[in-house]
């Protein structure tokens, strides 16, 4: 292949996958990864993708803090979607954990009402958007409070999680990289997720897809710790694929 048309081939396997590796490019394409590495530096300073250490994205993979009220007006029809699905996993006397974010607070809010249910959570926007489910018991954690996410965080709500037994969690987040895993904005919150996900049976993750391949400053788990990932049908099957290789179930809706 010429430069231009590696330059073309590169763009197209970002546009179908959302992600390139040096390697496989390198095979795939029949030169060093040399080569390869210097067309990603050519692609990037005309800026059409970022790279990161041995691959490439279309966009920057670094995920900042943003407040809920501006999130929630984000990817809406695809997490009503997502949400809809998750129901399907609840089951009646289920004890469940409800972590934070815009994503999961759409799935407290679609939880048919006559379910009976034991619901953990530290969002406080999630509890009272539960108030009205009568069967329900709702356990609010304490902590400090992250304006930012309507959510709780620190020792007393980790310490809180680890006095019950839960059937399933389920967890928004900020980013999923299919090397490093799961990552929210907040280190505290990071450590919350995680707490939560030694203390259940199954993590279910509720992500629309343009969550994948991006990364936030707090690490919550591996890709390996999470059961299920509910998503739209926007994810790319490159990313379907290397999850489902790591022996995750993918809910594409």
């Amino acid at each position: 292949m010429v430069i231009a048309e590696r330059h073309k081939y590169i763009l197209d396997q970002l546009k179908s996958a959302g992600y390139v590796s040096v390697a496989a490019l390198s095979k795939a394409m029949n030169v060093t990864m040399v080569t390869v590495r210097k067309d990603l530096k050519i692609l990037e300073d005309k800026g059409l993708l970022f790279r990161s250490h041995g691959s490439a994205t279309p966009v920057a993979p670094y995920v900042m803090d943003k407040p809920v009220d501006e999130k929630q007006w984000v990817q809406v029809e695809q997490k009503r979607a997502i949400a809809q699905q998750a129901i399907k996993l609840l089951k009646q006397e289920d004890a469940i954990i409800i972590g934070s974010g815009t994503t999961v607070l759409a799935f407290a809010q679609a939880i048919p009402r006559d379910l009976s249910l034991t619901v953990l959570t530290g969002a406080l926007n999630v509890s009272i958007a539960l108030l009205d489910l009568h069967k329900a018991e709702i356990v609010q954690l304490g902590g400090v409070v992250r304006q930012s996410s309507s959510s709780v965080v620190g020792h007393f709500a980790e310490s809180m999680i680890n006095q019950f037994a839960c059937s399933k969690l389920f967890i928004s987040v900020d980013g999923i990289d299919a090397e490093f895993g799961l990552t929210t904005s907040n280190m505290m919150e990071a450590h919350l997720n995680s707490t939560m996900i030694r203390s259940v049976q199954k993590t279910i993750v509720l992500a629309d897809s343009s969550k994948f391949g991006k990364k936030s400053f707090g690490k919550i788990a591996n890709i390996e710790d999470v059961d299920t990932i509910i998503s739209d049908r926007s994810l790319s099957r490159h990313y379907v694929n290397l999850l489902e290789d790591k022996g995750v179930e993918v809910m594409l809706v």
